[in-house]
């Protein structure tokens, strides 16, 4: 496992990842709704190979820097769980998240470059009574 960490209802994660061919930073934002994971909204600084805004798919709105967030997208993920073939160090693939006011980022790349992972919100055990 690589990053196991609380996400109650309301809790927020990006992935982020510099594009393979621009070399700049996206990021995809999910959020955890009542029990299911949403993408919830995407940054993308240019209108690069493979990226861009769908039309009846979220709102796109400047970031005033020359790129774009698509907000409002809100889909959930088929079973809670998001399938990833991670990237090389290049492309670099954080799952980053902020928890009691610290940043958290864990490179995905660092440690399964190449691989298939799968990000997932899963119900917390109950506590256990011997």
């Amino acid at each position: 496992m690589l990053v196991d960490t609380a996400a109650p209802p309301g809790t927020r994660w990006c992935i982020k990842w510099n594009h393979s061919v621009a070399k700049f930073t996206v990021l995809d934002c999910y959020q955890n709704v009542a029990g299911t994971m949403q993408l919830e909204r995407s940054h993308q600084p240019d209108f690069a190979a493979g990226l861009g805004h769908t039309i009846g798919r979220g709102e796109q709105v400047s970031d005033g820097k020359g790129g774009y967030w698509i907000n409002a997208i809100n889909e959930p993920v088929a079973n809670n769980r998001y399938a990833l073939r991670v990237g090389s160090t290049d492309v670099d693939h954080r799952v980053v998240w902020q928890y009691d006011e610290h940043y958290n980022e864990v490179s995905l790349s660092a440690h399964a470059s190449g691989q298939r992972v799968i990000l997932q919100i899963i119900q917390a055990a109950p506590p256990s009574v011997n």
